[in-house]
């Protein structure tokens, strides 16, 4: 065996596996919970308008500009906020920050797959918190996550969760800030399709961190920005971690752009929330079990179980969605809410594919 360079917590590293991008004709993607529609209008303007000469100059390091209104609209000042390329980026910083050996990672389980491989890459310990399939992975209460994440340095509560699509209630997400010794991390990349969030807990407890991406709802998926809200004390460590200039100067503008505009982005919402009920009240009716999201997917096992064939049988129909092997998600699969002629054709497909199951 040729000799390995690298340390022996990589050798042994199952890497992150990212959602299928197939190269199929006529495709259906409905996979990795891209949003449907386009970005801001004001995207393609600033696209439009983009002055090339600036590319030879290194973008703003710290992307203050989209601090500044991120503070304004939440409450804060821009000593709050990080600018991340994607959370995956505020992740790996927080995982290099937080987690080690001695420095236990707690999480929720079936949840983001990432966070066990970045707490990998630390040698950290992971504590899992497993929900209960046969419940809908309803969420533990506060006293049962507290104990599950009793001696853990970090602590990651997905809301809405992924894949699940349920949230964990904000009282007990408050009662868990106050009672977890270590950084409480609250991943909300889907919270603008939830009724509430978890941003007002930042004033709150001085160990809470909120994270957020423009993947989801605001169509940038291809542009990676995100960025968090904590403590100025926690984003001044945040800040020494981060790669010197994590941000591009034309992903900067687009996300200013983007999020400037709330209407777009209320509307867009708006009819993705419009879409899942629809899919959801079908899905059921089909005979499926569905876990109710708060999410821009739904979560759902067919009539008998049998989630990877569902999976399979849809991608023979040029319809992909997302399989997560395992004892906990086996019987179920993910599906992305796409546009309303879309769904049409998972419903169909899904009939025609339970027809014809024995």
């Amino acid at each position: 065996m040729a000799k390995s360079y690298f340390r022996p917590a990589i050798d042994r590293l199952a890497g992150y596996t990212p959602g299928e991008q197939p190269k199929m004709q006529d495709l259906i993607k409905l996979n990795t919970n891209e949003n449907p529609y386009p970005p801001a209008p004001g995207v393609a303007q600033v696209l439009r308008e983009l002055d090339i000469d600036k590319l030879r100059r290194y973008p703003d390091p710290c992307a203050d500009g989209l601090r500044d209104m991120i503070a304004e609209r939440f409450g804060f000042t821009r000593n709050n906020v990080i600018a991340v390329n994607g959370s995956d980026d505020l992740l790996t910083i927080v995982f290099r920050a937080f987690c080690d050996r001695e420095h236990p990672l707690a999480t929720l389980a079936p949840t983001y797959s990432l966070y066990e491989v970045l707490a990998s890459m630390q040698e950290a310990p992971v504590q899992k918190i497993v929900l209960d399939a046969a419940n809908d992975f309803a969420m533990p209460s506060a006293e049962t996550v507290l104990a599950g994440a009793k001696g853990a340095s970090l602590l990651i509560i997905t809301r809405p969760n992924a894949p699940t699509g349920n949230s964990c209630e904000l009282e007990t997400l408050r009662k868990i800030a106050a009672g977890f010794e270590g950084i409480l991390l609250v991943d909300e990349a889907y919270a603008d399709f939830a009724s509430d969030n978890a941003i007002p807990l930042v004033k709150e407890f001085d160990n809470c961190i909120v994270s957020r991406t423009f993947s989801k709802s605001y169509s940038l998926a291809a542009g990676r920005i995100g960025y968090a809200i904590a403590s100025e004390e926690i984003i001044y460590g945040l800040m020494k971690l981060k790669d010197s200039y994590n941000v591009d100067m034309i992903t900067q503008l687009v996300a200013r752009a983007a999020f400037a505009d709330t209407e777009y982005l209320a509307e867009n919402v708006r009819k993705i929330i419009e879409g899942r009920e629809r899919l959801y009240a079908a899905l059921q009716e089909l005979g499926c079990r569905v876990i109710k999201s708060n999410a821009n997917f739904l979560f759902a096992s067919p009539p008998d179980g049998n989630g990877e064939k569902w999976f399979r049988e849809l991608r023979d129909r040029a319809i992909i969605v997302r399989y997560f092997p395992g004892e906990l998600t086996g019987a179920w699969c993910r599906i992305t809410i796409g546009k309303n002629e879309e769904i049409d054709k998972v419903i169909l497909a899904s009939k025609e594919i339970f027809s014809n199951f024995t």
